[in-house]
């Protein structure tokens, strides 16, 4: 025997994106089924959760979710700069607070949240579109039906990849991440550490918490590495390097590991009675490889674009496509000229790092955020070219002049 469920909109993954979705189509009056596999919402962490006191102020996040972050220190093997700031641009996130009160938001609207709910297989119908998903619970086996799904799982992208809409990842960032607790922590302050010792094809962090606690993390990029973050991350808390030892004790309090996507903007998100938001869409920043921000803003745009088109009784993919021009308008030429950046980076010698970070400290820092962040729109473009003719933005500008 197995439990039936009728739903207008089924969301599998309960992480930012699918909390989002959840939360705007609830609004519009929809009956939707917020499907979370582990035992609660986030429940495991796999981010470091930064992100941008901009986009936190425009999702509504309580001060008590984050850290405001005004300093940005990087540090390469023989070179070290810190850009700072009169207010606070960046954030590190609470992850497991935003999340549960994404969530939350969601639930308080009328949707209905289902825990300890693995999906495993999709509905079809006689012309092979979706209209449901299958599921292990609780008690059992478990079928949701459907007008729409939304698939915010994740880097699995467990529903796109069982109708057979895409496979795995090809690029990708892993990251290991031990939060601690350290004897001097500059609350302020995060370090961004690049170079070999470091990573060969990415960065190693210090991201702050306040109350003297950090997240001290590697980022590896796949395949262009093989380092083992986890073995690379134990290995700098070992010996301290870097800025690491100006933290003094560090007690380990949780490890953290996670998977991104790094494969650009490659996969379609819209199918018929099918969205991708999130990390299964690969809407990611490559420069930081961070994309909590795009997950909570395109689970909303997703969430009331399915709600509309539930309501018209189109649920095709030309009806959702709006979702999908909405995001690609907004990011699609950022990121592409972000990868550009990225794929320079990865090929930088400890040298050319050194002298990388000499162009950089001539920023200031909401050119830096500019910059870090990927938002390379055409009028923060100028700007940086003009001001900076060294930075690599130069070569970059006449790429996004001709795309916008």
């Amino acid at each position: 025997m197995s439990e039936e469920y009728h739903y207008d909109l089924v969301i599998v993954g309960g992480g930012p994106a699918g909390s989002s979705a959840a939360f705007t189509a609830a609004k519009k009056g929809v009956k939707v089924a917020l499907l979370e596999k582990e035992n609660t919402i986030a429940e495991t962490v796999r981010t470091s959760g930064v992100t941008w006191i901009q986009n936190i102020k425009e999702f509504g996040i309580p001060d008590d979710c984050f850290n405001p972050i005004k300093n940005f220190s990087f540090c390469s093997p023989n070179n070290e700069v810190t850009i700072s700031d009169s207010i606070p641009r960046a954030a590190v996130l609470d992850v497991r607070k935003t999340y549960r009160w994404l969530a939350n938001e969601a639930k308080q609207t009328g949707a209905d949240i289902f825990v300890k709910m693995n999906v495993n297989g999709v509905l079809k119908n006689e012309k092979g579109d979706i209209v449901g998903v299958n599921a292990t619970g609780p008690n059992g086996r478990a079928v949701f039906h459907s007008k729409i799904v939304i698939d915010a799982s994740g880097f699995t992208s467990t529903v796109c990849k069982a109708m057979g809409h895409v496979t795995q990842w090809k690029r990708f960032g892993a990251g290991a991440e031990y939060e601690v607790k350290a004897e001097h922590v500059d609350s302020e302050t995060w370090w961004l550490m690049v170079g070999q010792k470091y990573s060969p094809a990415g960065y190693a962090w210090i991201f702050p918490l306040g109350n003297n606690m950090a997240r001290i993390g590697v980022g590896v990029g796949k395949p262009e590495s093989n380092v083992d973050p986890t073995q690379r991350l134990k290995e700098l808390i070992e010996n301290k390097v870097g800025p690491i030892r100006k933290l003094g004790e560090i007690t380990p309090i949780e490890f953290h590991y996670g998977l991104i996507p790094n494969d650009g903007l490659s996969r379609k998100t819209v199918f018929n009675n099918l969205i991708l938001v999130g990390d299964s869409a690969g809407q990611a920043n490559p420069l930081v490889l961070e994309g909590i921000r795009y997950a909570i803003k395109f689970g909303r745009v997703a969430g009331k674009i399915a709600a509309d088109a539930i309501k018209s009784g189109k649920t095709d993919r030309d009806s959702l496509y709006p979702y999908e021009e909405n995001w690609r308008k907004e990011i699609e030429t950022k990121i592409n000229s972000a990868s550009k950046v990225q794929n320079r980076w990865i090929g930088l010698t400890d040298e050319e790092w050194d002298k990388e970070l000499d162009t950089i400290k001539e920023l200031k820092s909401e050119e830096f955020i500019d910059f870090i962040k990927a938002d390379f729109g055409l009028a923060s473009m100028i700007k940086l070219a003009t001001h900076h003719p060294k930075l690599v933005v130069r070569q970059l500008f006449s790429l996004v002049k001709r795309k916008n």
